[in-house]
């Protein structure tokens, strides 16, 4: 077939077309990060894509710590994407599926690289699969150096996931990092003779075939990776719903008396935080102890602590991070105090309203500088500054503002924020508004000064 001069100018140009639409559509879809970028945790988390919803179907088998699970994550994509990641410590991947379709994988250290069949398309919802099992190994995180992280064995033959910071990804795979909140529905498959406890409310207990035992567990409001928990092992459950909000505790079996009624404080103190907050932002609340936990952690709807009598204002602690850290979510790690400094001045006012002595006692004996909170290091993310100075922070804007209105910039700082993610800068915009006042040198020196202030 003969090609005229003027055909072969149209074939070139098409084909030159064809070409520069192949290179603009290859450069629209991308990988997403292998991280969000947290100045303290730049590698936890990933780009590309907003996780909505995890379906987790675990089985353990407590004689060899061994898990057999499958997430399923429903997410949303922020990009186009050719690829994109999650967080997974250890553990063996025998399969990932996207929106039903089989789906490349690798792993490269703590992440599971996956490339869907299909590239996806920003806005676009979509599911991932991830079938995987194995021993979980706990993970050492320089920002909690006291104790290893996730999923491990205690003592007595309980077991445990505690996951703050990192720790979630030793047994299941996410976006690990309290900027991407999402629901979770667990069902946690045991034997028979075990209980196990997670987060929200228990929905559904089913006997299996082989007599072991399906724990089914849904957190309807949204959570960060960091505070999910599963506990399992001989459990008494322990319900009173004569307070404003339904409390279940579990206790190991034979658990002392003196531990057990340690606890009863808790309804007393629920309302106290209701009065002086807002209403409990979730449905149930109560503590799950596991022995030889070495510190108290709050755990969303379901606190973790170990198996010694507590301490009522530990308690007032970990309940009051369900409105300030768990409700009210920092966006990055290096806003933390805005967990801890609450919770801890939490303690001083419960403090101050049910004892003698004001605020200021338990910071009478504070007789150092201490680290600015606003400007730490991994190694300094559960440091004295950040609960105790960043504690001191607020009683320095109690003093400054009365207090009133004090109490008014709590509350709507929490209802602005409810279920959402802040920075420190939210916080701030959040006094200033309510208190009618320029506040940039109170906070500048108490969050960053080098120097800490004379004390309130």
């Amino acid at each position: 077939m003969r090609i005229s001069l003027a055909d072969a100018k149209l074939v070139r140009c098409m084909g030159a077309m064809v070409a520069v639409l192949t290179i603009c559509i290859a450069s629209a879809q991308q990988r997403g990060s292998d991280g969000l970028g947290d100045r303290l945790y730049p590698r936890l988390g990933n780009g590309g894509y907003d996780a909505q919803h995890y379906d987790i179907a675990l089985r353990f088998e407590p004689q060899e710590n061994h898990i057999r699970a499958t997430t399923t994550i429903t997410a949303i994509a922020t990009e186009d994407l050719s690829s994109f990641n999650l967080d997974l410590h250890g553990l063996s991947v025998a399969s990932v599926m996207v929106d039903g379709g089989s789906a490349a994988f690798e792993r490269v250290g703590s992440e599971l690289v996956i490339r869907p069949a299909q590239s996806l398309t920003r806005g676009a919802t979509f599911t991932t699969a991830v079938d995987y099992a194995g021993v979980p190994q706990p993970i050492v995180d320089p920002g909690a150096s006291f104790h290893k992280l996730g999923w491990q064995t205690w003592e007595d033959g309980y077991f445990a996931a505690v996951s703050e910071p990192s720790g979630a990804m030793n047994w299941f795979p996410s976006n690990n990092h309290p900027s991407d909140k999402a629901t979770y529905l667990m069902r946690i498959t045991v034997p028979a003779d075990l209980v196990a406890v997670a987060n929200g409310v228990l929905a559904e207990v089913i006997v299996n075939d082989d007599s072991a035992r399906s724990f089914v567990w849904r957190m309807d409001q949204p959570m960060a990776s960091y505070l999910t928990i599963v506990a399992v092992g001989d459990y008494i459950e322990a319900r009173d719903d004569s307070g404003p909000v339904p409390i279940r505790n579990y206790f190991p079996a034979g658990t002392d008396a003196d531990i057990l009624s340690g606890y009863d404080i808790t309804h007393e103190i629920m309302t106290w935080l209701i009065e002086t907050i807002g209403p409990y932002p979730f449905t149930e609340y109560g503590v799950v102890v596991v022995p030889g936990y070495p510190v108290a952690l709050e755990t969303q709807t379901i606190s973790t602590f170990g198996d010694v009598a507590p301490d009522p204002l530990v308690i007032v602690h970990e309940l009051a991070h369900q409105w300030f850290g768990n409700s009210v979510s920092p966006g990055s790690w290096e806003d933390i105090w805005l967990n801890e400094g609450f919770a801890t001045y939490f303690m001083a006012l419960y403090h101050e309203t049910h004892g003698p002595q004001g605020a200021e006692f338990l910071f009478s004996s504070i007789h150092i500088d201490l680290l600015p909170p606003g400007d730490i290091e991994v190694a300094e993310l559960f440091g004295p500054g950040v609960y105790f100075r960043g504690a001191l922070t607020l009683h320095a804007l109690r003093t400054e503002v009365g207090n009133a209105v004090f109490f008014d910039i709590l509350r709507e700082y929490y209802r602005r924020h409810a279920y959402s993610l802040v920075t420190t800068a939210d916080f701030i915009t959040t006094a200033e508004d309510v208190s009618g006042r320029e506040l940039d040198a109170l906070f500048d020196a108490w969050l960053y000064g080098e120097q800490m202030p004379s004390l309130p």
